[in-house]
């Protein structure tokens, strides 16, 4: 076959339908999206045939510091000259260093943590900590919520389509509108160990609460002695324009998850920060909650030099300006283009459009693939395209895709035959 792109991403997609789905083949073409990764850089990935795209999907936020860092890599490639992923029974120095970094950035008084390899290990451990903690069983979620797809974190997703397969599940757990404090307070009982969140939920279609949501929520726990679990595995570390996103309510949790973009895109790992008080329940059960590859030195290595990007170049800050540079685009074409689109959901670089009608979303995720831009409608909503680039992303770049979005609206208008203005 020699090195003919064409056949090797033929074959690459054969044998990915043969050997591990044949569905999700047919979804990526359908949507324009069957690429077979191969360079990465920055805020762009290249097909296998050479086409460039920037990446807007970034795997729901896996790619804060952008594909490839190079700051990085070179810190994974120098622990690779005395490391390798350690024993997880033993204690190790890159676990210390990176859990007390993780407790000087952290929200208040967030000081410790055990880890995990990703975030529905993450959560699952929440839920457990809380569980073990408070002596106590019901968790209360909210509808349209993503926690990973793990035994309890599965019981708090927000979607039936997810869970029915599985079914019975972890018992004890309660679903609630998100952005409801109503709905939370006439659920709260005497057994009630945890409300778990996202403060803003991702998968759901970025949905951004009122104001005074998250710190109500705050009161309600603190009244009913009850455990506040944010999770930040989207949210964190500058995506919304603040290292995490509950700072801007003024909201600290006594569990906080975090996962995704720790790891740099290079290595995964994920942690589960909870208050020094939580940590009474493990003076007993020291051994309770293990994770084989969680943590691993090199993991922890890679984690801390994506803190130290994150710090050194202000990309919490970077995310602000730019996602400001996003919004002037998206209130042009909101003008523009009434018939199409309807919302814009935003904090920072977490960013959600929502078109007037779900059918919209896997069209413009193809005309958006044809125009060099990954940006995929979200699976609880396909009204929403969620938008999450690299925190890297520079002004040239931001340009770029808002053009795509103009020019794909500008051709589905076309075809819809609605003017502009319509």
């Amino acid at each position: 076959m020699g090195n003919d792109p064409a056949k090797m991403k033929a074959e690459a997609l054969s044998d990915f339908a043969k050997f591990i789905g044949p569905m999700k083949v047919r979804t990526m073409k359908a949507a324009g999206l069957d690429i077979i990764e191969d360079k990465r850089e920055g805020v762009n990935v290249w097909d296998i045939t050479g086409k460039k795209y920037i990446d807007c999907q970034t795997g729901s936020g896996i790619m804060n510091v952008g594909r490839r860092n190079p700051e990085i890599i070179s810190a994974l490639k120098k622990a690779l000259d005395t490391y390798d992923i350690g024993v997880f029974l033993l204690c190790s120095k890159p676990k210390a260093d990176l859990a007390k970094k993780l407790a000087g950035i952290a929200p208040g008084d967030l000081k410790c943590s055990i880890f995990g390899a990703g975030g529905g290990e993450a959560n699952d451990a929440a839920i457990k900590i809380a569980r073990g903690y408070t002596m106590k069983k019901e968790i209360i979620y909210t509808e349209k919520a993503y926690h990973g797809h793990t035994g309890f974190a599965l019981s708090a997703i927000g979607r039936d389509a997810y869970k029915e397969p599985f079914e019975p599940l972890m018992p004890g757990f309660k679903m609630v509108p998100f952005g409801d404090i109503e709905a939370i307070r006439k659920t709260i009982t005497a057994d009630t160990a945890a409300i778990i969140l996202e403060p803003i939920q991702g998968e759901g279609g970025i949905n951004i609460p009122p104001d005074d949501y998250l710190p109500q929520v705050r009161k309600l726990c603190d009244d009913h002695e009850i455990l506040l679990i944010l999770d930040e595995i989207q949210t964190g570390f500058g995506r919304t324009g603040k290292m995490f996103a509950s700072e801007h309510w003024g909201v600290v949790p006594d569990i906080m998850t975090v996962a995704k973009s720790l790891g740099g895109g290079i290595y995964p790992i994920s942690a589960t920060l909870f208050k020094e008080e939580i940590q009474d329940f493990f003076i007993p059960h020291p051994f309770i909650h293990l994770s084989t590859f969680g943590g691993s030195d090199l993991g922890c290595i890679v984690g801390m030099a994506v803190i130290d990007y994150i710090q050194k170049y202000d990309l919490a800050g970077h995310a602000e300006l730019m996602g400001a540079r996003f919004r002037a685009g998206f209130d042009a074409l909101l003008k523009e283009y009434p018939s199409l689109l309807l919302d814009v959901r935003q904090k920072g670089l977490m960013m959600g459009l929502q078109y007037t009608n779900e059918s919209i979303g896997p069209r413009m995720t193809k005309k958006l693939a044809d125009r060099g831009v990954i940006a995929i409608y979200t699976g609880n909503d396909p009204s929403i395209c969620r938008l999450m680039p690299p925190l890297v992303i520079t002004p040239a770049e931001v340009d770029f895709v808002l053009d795509a979005l103009s020019d794909a609206m500008k051709e589905l208008s076309g075809e819809a035959g609605l003017g502009k203005n319509d």
